[in-house]
C-alpha cells in the first residue's frame, strides 16, 4: 500500500501526563505550507494568540496555523476537521515516530482513547499511515532510536525546540507556559516530517509498511 506519489504529513501530541486522567494538550500536523497547531489551556489563564502565532511563525517551514481551545473536547474537534477538510488520501499519507506499531505507540492509542471518552467518532478515514520508527532502522542511526537522536543524526539542523526532555512538555502545560509547549509539538512535527521526506528519497516503499487508518466498520 506504498504510493510514491503521496506527501507525508507529521502529526504529533503532546498530553498532560501518562495517567488514566491525562488529556491531550497540543496536537500539531506538519504539512506542504506550514504548520497546523491546536493548543488545549484547559482553561488555565487566556492566551495572546497574535503573540504566539508571530513567535511561531518565525520557526515555521511556511506558515502556522494556531488554534487555541480551553479543553481537550474542542481539542479534538479540531483534529477531526483538519483530518476531513485538509488531508486527502489520494495525495497524503499520515506519519508519526512511534506514534502506532504493529507491537505500540503512543500518539494514535492515546487518540483513540479520548476520541472514545468524549464520545467522538474517530476520523482518520481512508488514508494511509506509515511511522518513522520503523523506516529509519534502513538507515545506519548508530543505536539511537529516539526522534531526537535519529534526527541528529541523519539531518543535524537547528531546531527551535526548547526542551531537552518531552516531561517538560508536562510542566509547560500545568504553568501556562505557552509558547516553549507549542515551539516543543513544532519542532517534533517538522522533524518527524523531515525524516519522512529523507526516506522517501532514499528507502524502499515496500519498507515504509503503510496501512489504512479506516476502521472496518464506519
Amino acid at each position: 500500500m506504498s504510493d510514491s506519489r503521496l506527501t507525508p504529513v507529521a502529526f504529533d501530541i503532546e498530553t498532560s501526563g501518562f495517567d488514566a486522567d491525562a488529556v491531550i494538550t497540543v496536537a500539531g500536523f506538519a504539512h506542504g505550507l506550514g504548520e497546523s497547531l491546536i493548543l488545549n489551556t484547559g482553561g488555565h489563564s487566556e492566551v495572546d494568540r497574535n503573540t504566539l502565532v508571530t513567535a511561531l511563525d518565525e520557526e515555521s517551514t511556511g506558515t502556522v496555523q494556531l488554534d487555541v481551545v480551553a479543553n481537550e473536547g474542542e481539542l479534538l474537534e479540531l483534529v477531526a476537521s483538519f483530518v476531513t477538510n485538509q488531508l486527502d488520501g489520494d495525495t497524503h499519507y499520515v506519519t508519526a515516530f512511534n506514534g502506532e506499531t504493529w507491537n505500540g505507540g503512543f500518539d494514535l492509542p492515546f487518540c483513540r482513547t479520548r476520541f472514545l471518552q468524549h464520545g467522538l467518532r474517530w476520523p482518520f478515514g481512508d488514508i494511509a499511515y506509515a511511522d518513522m520508527i520503523q523506516v529509519v532502522d534502513r538507515f545506519n542511526t548508530q543505536d539511537h532510536t529516539d526522534l531526537v537522536g535519529v534526527y541528529d543524526i541523519l539531518v543535524g539542523e537547528e531546531t527551535c525546540d526548547p526542551f531537552d526532555d518531552s516531561a517538560e512538555a508536562v510542566d509547560a502545560f500545568q504553568t501556562g507556559d505557552w509558547l516553549p509547549l507549542c515551539k516543543h509539538n513544532l519542532a517534533d512535527i517538522q522533524r518527524t516530517r523531515k525524516l519522512a521526506e529523507l526516506a522517501g528519497q532514499f528507502v524502499a516503499q515496500s519498507d515504509f509498511k503503510m496501512k489504512n487508518l479506516q476502521p472496518p466498520r464506519r
